[in-house]
């Protein structure tokens, strides 16, 4: 399953997130803002312009929501 979290500088729910796939053992890429600036593209390209946004597989959320990213890895 291919997990990808978009974050930023500063995101307190981009940490959690993270936190929370380490936690449950998930593999996940990080793109991080601040230090790609084609992430930020790729974001804009999606239609969202905040952090996080998480993608597994073809599913996509903004924000965290332990319950609905616990539902969306099958966890």
């Amino acid at each position: 399953m291919n997990v990808t979290i978009y974050t930023n500088t500063g995101c307190s729910a981009c940490h959690l997130a993270m936190d929370f796939m380490t936690r449950n053992g998930v593999s996940f890429t990080e793109r991080s803002l601040a230090d790609d600036p084609s992430a930020r593209d790729e974001l804009i390209a999606m239609g969202f312009r905040a952090v996080p946004v998480i993608k597994v597989g073809n599913e996509t959320m903004i924000g965290f929501s332990a319950p609905k990213l616990r539902k969306m890895l099958s966890l």
